[in-house]
């Protein structure tokens, strides 16, 4: 075949393609990586709506604020995120020597007395306000009413991600997976006005309030997670830490198939509505699973509780000024309406707080009644001071089904 048949050919080729319409496939989202040594919030101020940042393995010693739609990942135990070194404050330079005084001359003037300079001004260090008794109280200081300032507060709150939207707009479709986020003052992660958030396969441990929370917000999916060793809860979901109110609606938020271990307590979930916490493993917290509803309209509940491993929850922690000391507690409703707990497994859970045990419907501190609930189907084992408690005044409440040993009153099981 001749040059000049090829190049018809190609020609040919190139023509019948424009013809059909052959287009190139659609661009994937930009893709950004990040490196050991990079700055995260670099990356995220940079990217635009829909991008993937990649942070490679390594530790980044940043807080990360997201106001926009993007998918954050790592690798796991090897992408770490842990709070800013503070810098040491540089010494203060030594005072120069006094000079020294000239012998007063012979002349008949004395000369004129020099001016003392004026010393500066020692600078004040900030106050820091101590931390209250109450870790929820502790909390709602990393999040003031929702803002531009409020965006601003949490980054540098030492909470490792934030993720914030505005009462006027959520920020929509953020993904959070595979990162460790390690060591920080109040939450590993915090959400405000944000909807379909998605959290999978994070490590939030060591944290001095959360280790993932989010208020003020719909349609959250918190699944695969380890939270470990916070000292508040693992997984916290409420309408707001800023001030009481009636129950949210979170649209269906999903948490499943976390690992909650050595917290204060495993999930808690307060004042909120129409969520599932399913098919995860608590064991080793002070408490497993808290539903904490008030005196406000809508009540709190309307949620599904199912298919979770709540295992010997016997660590010990001290009361504060909203509840007694916790220990040996599984499952705890106060303030509930018409919530489902069903099919899980309730086993060694053993403590002497007013809380301890197996599955109970707890008086609430401020007069707020559990009504409606259904117990049905639980395997409720080896749990002290019961299995199956109900306390208070609630009415329309159901206990059918449970497989357990013990209960107050009697004859529940």
């Amino acid at each position: 075949m001749t040059n000049r048949q090829i190049k018809s050919l190609m020609c040919i080729a190139v023509v019948m393609a424009a013809g059909l319409g052959v287009a190139a496939p659609p661009a994937a989202a930009a893709g950004r990586r990040v490196h050991p040594g990079d700055s995260i919030q670099d990356a995220v101020n940079a990217a635009r709506p829909g991008d993937i940042i990649t942070v490679m393995p390594g530790t980044y010693y940043e807080n990360v604020l997201i106001t926009k739609r993007l998918t954050l990942r790592g690798f796991g135990a090897r992408t770490v995120i842990k709070p800013p070194i503070t810098q040491a404050a540089p010494a203060a330079p030594a005072a120069p020597a006094a000079p020294a005084v000239p012998a007063v001359p012979a002349a008949p003037v004395a000369p004129a007395t020099p001016v003392a300079p004026v010393a500066p001004a020692v600078p004040t260090t900030p106050d820091s306000s101590s931390d209250e008794e109450d870790g929820e109280t502790r909390a709602a200081q990393s999040a003031p009413a929702a803002s531009l300032s409020e965006a601003t507060a949490c980054s540098q709150a030492d909470t490792g991600i934030c993720v914030m939207g505005t009462p006027e707009q959520s920020v929509e479709g953020v993904r959070i997976r595979s990162l460790t986020v390690s060591g920080f003052k109040r939450n590993g992660i915090w959400a405000s006005y944000t909807d379909r958030l998605s959290v999978e396969r994070v490590i939030s441990e060591n944290n001095g309030t959360w280790g993932i929370a989010q208020e003020r917000s719909t349609r959250g999916v918190f699944r695969g997670n380890i939270a470990r060793d916070n000292a508040e809860s693992g997984i916290f979901i409420a309408n707001t830490v800023a001030r009481e109110g009636g129950a949210t609606d979170t649209l269906g938020a999903v948490v499943r198939r976390n690992t909650l271990t050595g917290n204060r307590i495993g999930v808690t979930v307060r004042r909120v509505r129409n969520l599932s916490v399913s098919g995860n493993l608590l064991t080793g917290n002070c408490g497993g699973v808290f539903v904490v509803g008030d005196e406000g309209e809508p009540g709190a509940g309307a949620m599904t509780i199912r298919g979770n491993r709540i295992h010997e929850n016997n660590k010990f922690c001290k009361g504060n000024s909203r509840l007694p000391d916790i220990q040996g507690v599984g499952i705890v409703l106060t303030g509930a309406e018409e919530t489902v707990v069903r099919g899980n497994s309730i086993r060694g859970n053993v403590g002497a707080s007013p809380l301890s045990g197996g599955i109970l419907l707890f008086k609430s501190f401020v007069g707020a009644t559990n009504t409606d609930n259904v117990i049905q189907d639980n395997v409720v084992r080896d749990n002290q001071p019961a299995d199956l408690a109900n306390q208070g005044t609630g009415s329309g409440n159901r206990f059918v089904g449970n497989r357990c040993g013990t209960s107050v009153p009697a004859g529940m099981c």
